[in-house]
């Protein structure tokens, strides 16, 4: 006892301790979920900002292709080749000046200006300007001293006289393969910076030392990607690339490198906000685009996956303690149900002769409607009866009275017809027969015309009497329902003498009968010409001891009694508004191919 009780203070512990291992277990699972869609949202805006990489590095190397050519051209004019011979020629001078006038007017370029071999401008599209190239020594340009050298330049940089960025192409002019001077264009490429800055991109273009020079952040230009070591200070003092700007850094910090060119970066200027950079070399320039794309819908995406799995989990585990209750209460519940046993089995027996009670009130509900038609058929068939049996008697007389005179052959015809009278009389004491005995509960194949013409056979007299018009549309002879002949016989019965009763006062009376295939159903429909049911009535029609007729016409189980019968056979009896007027009722009940089942 002594150890019992000791051991009961550490349940709780070891609880608790099972609850922080599956909260550490559901918080690791919630962060695997969190880096999974995290990384798969940077893959997407990593694929998108190497498609953007791609379109900004097209569309400038498309501009600058454009002026390529352009310094080569300038050796194929004589009057340029005469002014780097004859310098001192103003006349000379003055017509270059106007031909790289018109020419940088024609392509588009900034400035045209031609260079001696000492690095003076001779001549300039500028030569108007206050700020003309006109007598600049440009020689201590990178671009100047490589055309200089045989090798055709290219250079970005800032202009020393206007003040206005450009990117420069210069190209050696020969003649007899004597090197006479440089053609030099610059060109502004300022227009794609202005494209950047109307989009939401965050773009910028760096030069082999990392200084940015082109940026669609304004803020950020004249900036280097990293802090400059004093060589490269001096060089780009020498060559005054960048003129007057100072060259702060940016102070981008790497916070995760990734494959390639691609990285985590942050940005003061940005906020100090994690975004992505991915980056794209230009050779031969040896410039560099950097593409920032914002993190914050990756971010988003990891935290909604990191909390959805979170929830899922609670969701589990809440499934798992409602399962563990529903155990405990089945086991509770079976107890209760072990001690409700005695009591149901109790009750059964009474139960099942209660059914038998109630299938037997049902199957006398059935055969009370039968008696009830009959009685409304009584004196039809009285009338219907008397007038062959005073045929009977007239014919026996006359037999009689022929036979004591020996004339035979008139008795023997008098006899056959005695014959067929009784044979009448037979028929229709037989469907009465039929009709009044109770129905079998198996189902058959029962073909549908001749249960029709059954039930017909009935109400002949009262349709003949009241001169109703009947009209048959049956388009398949062969059409045979399950049910049973004798039922089904009686509802057409009941359905005949409701549509008779209400016709009793139209001056238009038609009865049609139609039998149709729909599907795996049989319908049969029974029309009339009557007043119709309004609306109010039809949802009641089916109900016990609810009529329309006056009383003592009838109790109102007719249709009702027809309802459960054909429910009994597996179909439905509807009623319905015609649009000429008057009511339908339709039989629905299963098809069969066969004759028997």
């Amino acid at each position: 006892m002594a150890a019992s009780h000791a051991a009961r203070p550490a349940r709780p512990v070891h609880r608790l301790a099972l609850w922080a291992l599956a909260l550490a277990v559901a918080l690791t699972l919630a962060g695997f979920a969190g880096r999974w869609a995290g990384d798969a949202a940077m893959s997407k805006a990593q694929l998108a900002g190497e498609q953007r990489l791609d379109t900004y590095a097209v569309s400038l190397e498309n501009l600058l292709s454009k002026y390529d050519f352009l310094p080569r051209t300038l050796e194929l004019n004589k009057d340029v080749l005469a002014l780097l011979q004859h310098p001192g020629d103003e006349a000379l001078r003055g017509e270059v000046n106007t031909y790289l006038e018109q020419l940088n007017r024609q392509s588009g370029s900034t400035t045209i200006y031609i260079v001696n071999l000492q690095g003076v401008t001779q001549a300039a599209s500028n030569w108007r300007s206050p700020n003309s190239f006109v007598g600049d020594n440009v020689a201590f340009r990178p671009y100047v001293r490589d055309a200089l050298r045989g090798k055709p330049g290219g250079f970005y940089g800032v202009g020393t006289t206007s003040g206005e960025p450009g990117y420069f192409f210069a190209h050696g002019i020969y003649r007899d393969g004597r090197m006479l001077g440089v053609a030099t264009v610059k060109v502004n490429i300022e227009r794609l910076e202005q494209g950047w800055m109307q989009s939401a991109d965050k773009v910028l273009l760096a030069d082999a030392y990392g200084v940015v020079f082109l940026s669609s952040v304004p803020e950020w230009k004249y900036h280097t990607l990293a802090p400059l070591p004093p060589a490269a200070l001096r060089e780009l003092a020498a060559s005054r690339q960048y003129f007057s700007h100072e060259l702060t850094p940016l102070d981008m910090r790497t916070l995760r490198q990734m494959n390639g060119g691609t990285a985590t970066v942050a940005l003061p200027q940005a906020g100090d906000v994690a975004v992505l950079s991915q980056s794209r070399s230009l050779a031969p320039r040896q410039w560099r685009f950097v593409y920032l794309s914002d993190l914050s819908g990756a971010r988003n995406s990891a935290r909604a996956a990191f909390v959805f799995a979170l929830l899922l989990q609670a969701l589990l585990l809440m499934l798992v303690l409602y399962g563990l209750q529903r155990r405990r209460a089945r086991a509770d519940l079976q107890r209760a149900n072990d001690e409700l046993e005695l009591k149901v089995a109790e009750r059964t027996a009474s139960l099942h002769q209660m059914a038998q009670d109630l299938r037997q009130a049902q199957s006398g509900l059935v055969q009370a409607g039968k008696m009830a038609v009959l009685g409304q058929m009584a004196a039809g068939i009285t009338h219907e009866l008397n007038q062959p049996l005073t045929a009977l008697r007239t014919m026996a007389d006359n037999a009689r009275v022929l036979i004591e005179r020996g004339r035979l052959d008139e008795a023997k015809s008098n006899l056959g017809t005695v014959s067929q009278l009784v044979g009448r009389m037979g028929v229709l004491t037989g469907q009465l027969r039929q009709f009044a005995r109770k129905a079998d509960t198996s189902l058959t194949a029962v073909p549908v015309a001749a249960a029709i013409t059954a039930a017909l056979f009935l109400v002949e007299r009262r349709v003949e009497q009241e001169r109703v018009n009947f009209r048959m549309a049956v388009r398949d002879q062969h059409v045979h329902a399950l049910c049973d002949s004798n039922r089904l016989e009686q509802v057409l019965v009941n359905l005949f003498t409701n549509a008779l009763d209400a016709m009793a006062d139209c001056a238009t009376r038609q009865l049609t009968v139609s039998v149709e295939r729909d599907g795996a159903w049989a319908l049969v429909g029974v029309a009339d010409t009557g007043p119709g049911i309004p609306a109010e009535i039809l949802t009641h029609l089916f109900e016990p001891f609810f009529t329309t007729k006056p009383q003592g016409k009838g109790l109102g189980l007719g249709l009702a009694i027809s309802e459960q019968i054909v429910r009994e056979f597996g179909g439905e009896l509807r009623a319905e508004v015609t649009a000429a007027g008057g009511a339908r009722f339709v039989i629905a009940l299963p098809l069969v191919e066969q004759e028997t089942i």
